[in-house]
């Protein structure tokens, strides 16, 4: 992980207060410990010890949503979010990781596993396991995929997508324009199937040669983000050393999630900052990563294919920002200018708030605050008066189904890939 001076980037804040507006978890809390240059004095004093890293100190950096919104704002560009990371780290070297955590990054580990249980009939519900926060308790609870009242796993399959398809889809020889991989993400892989198989139905009328590398890990978000670095070194290097075995064979690797696109692309490198061989072994991968629909919209004629179609669809559709696509990669015209082809439009008042999903710990300890992060999303979801909600990230979709829910908003909520794939269809 990379290495940042507390001291530094505590002297650096000016304490302008630009991100305490943006902050979502300083939205619900209105307290400025919480707020991004609270965190910032906080390690400042961390550093210089004079800031003792107990239990108090430990709830406070494990209430960022690590949204980026400050950073995005930041007149001096401080990397807030990675700062937090970085102490979770040390937080996770203090008090260990829950055990209920450590189980799941085990899973995450061994894809065997996990699978065997898939098909079971076993799903995770956000992250894997959710304390109820409403009743403070400290038991874990699983959820089945059968439970109609969680709407939140509405195409959990007992089949993954890696173990539903070969490994070589081929176009035909004549017609064939290239060949893609399909870095799927856990939670496509084993909850929202339907995304990887709207991909696959995409590619294949594009008339791409379609590779499904069956040995991919985790990218390791869940563990980067909770502090876990001895889970996201494995997983990191796992997938370096398997992607290199064929990166050159393909024209590139093509993901449906905004969150494992940004670690993949960005966070790798970052993570790898002081092991300089395994940072630029990460790097040259980077150049052939791409979220799906940027790569679809600058280097195929899909846009054109779906404006030729004619179909135009009544349903109104509300496109959502995930952190890790606009903020991260700078990716939100892109799926928009798919979509409209086919689609209205409408605009929510604010599609680049967080949805609050936040995480590991934030969908556990802190759900509570997940839940408030939640709401306003689901109300300005509702104003729109859109019969679709899309995000090209599945851990929007888990969040934001679940505050819809609660809120009693009735919007679907899809994939832009399942979508432009509903429109391809004859």
């Amino acid at each position: 992980m990379e290495k940042f001076d507390y001291t530094k980037i505590s002297d650096d804040c000016v304490k302008c207060g630009k991100c305490k507006p943006v902050c979502t978890i300083f939205n619900i809390n209105q307290d400025e410990a919480t707020s991004p240059r609270g965190f910032i004095d906080l390690l400042g004093a961390y550093k210089r010890d004079e800031l003792e890293l107990d239990k108090t100190a430990k709830e406070i950096f494990e209430s960022c949503f690590l949204c980026t919104n400050c950073v995005e704002v930041c007149p001096n560009d401080l990397p807030t979010d990675m700062i937090i990371e970085q102490v979770r780290s040390d937080i996770a070297k203090k008090y260990g990781i829950a055990w209920y955590k450590r189980l799941f990054f085990f899973l995450l580990r061994h894809r065997k596993i996990m699978d065997f249980m898939s098909k079971l009939g076993w799903m995770f519900q956000t992250c894997g396991i959710k304390i109820d926060a409403e009743k403070k308790s400290a038991t874990p609870r699983f959820s089945l995929p059968i439970v109609k009242k969680n709407r939140a796993l509405p195409y959990a399959d007992s089949v993954s997508f890696l173990n539903k398809y070969p490994e070589n889809i081929r176009a035909k020889e004549d017609v064939k324009k290239g060949r893609v991989a399909i870095f799927i993400g856990c939670m496509s892989n084993y909850t929202y199937t339907k995304t990887g198989d709207s991909l696959v139905k995409i590619l294949k009328k594009l008339e791409l040669d379609i590779f499904i590398p069956k040995k991919q890990l985790c990218c390791g978000a869940p563990a980067y983000f909770t502090g876990a670095f001895d889970t996201v070194d494995y997983l990191t290097k796992k997938n370096i050393e398997y992607f290199e075995s064929w990166i050159d064979s393909v024209d590139a690797v093509i993901i449906p999630e905004a969150t494992c696109s940004a670690m993949i692309n960005q966070d790798w490198e970052h993570y790898l900052h002081n092991q300089p061989e395994w940072k630029e072994r990460a790097k040259k991968l980077s150049s052939k990563i791409f979220m799906a629909t940027k790569w679809l919209e600058n280097n195929t004629d899909l846009k054109d294919m779906l404006a030729k179609s004619g179909k135009k669809f009544d349903q109104m559709v509300t496109y959502h920002d995930p952190c890790h696509a606009k903020k991260m990669q700078g990716i939100w015209k892109e799926p928009r200018e798919l979509l409209k082809q086919n689609y209205v439009l409408k605009e929510m008042s604010d599609s680049n708030r967080c949805c609050g999903f936040g995480g590991v710990t934030m969908q556990t300890e802190r759900f509570d605050f997940a839940r408030a992060a939640g709401a306003p999303k689901a109300a300005m979801i509702r104003d729109t008066k859109a019969q679709i909600v899309s995000a090209e990230c599945s851990a929007c979709r888990m969040q934001i189904t679940d505050s819809l829910y609660h809120a009693d908003v009735d919007v679907v909520f899809k994939n832009p890939i399942e979508l432009i794939a509903e429109a391809l269809e004859d």
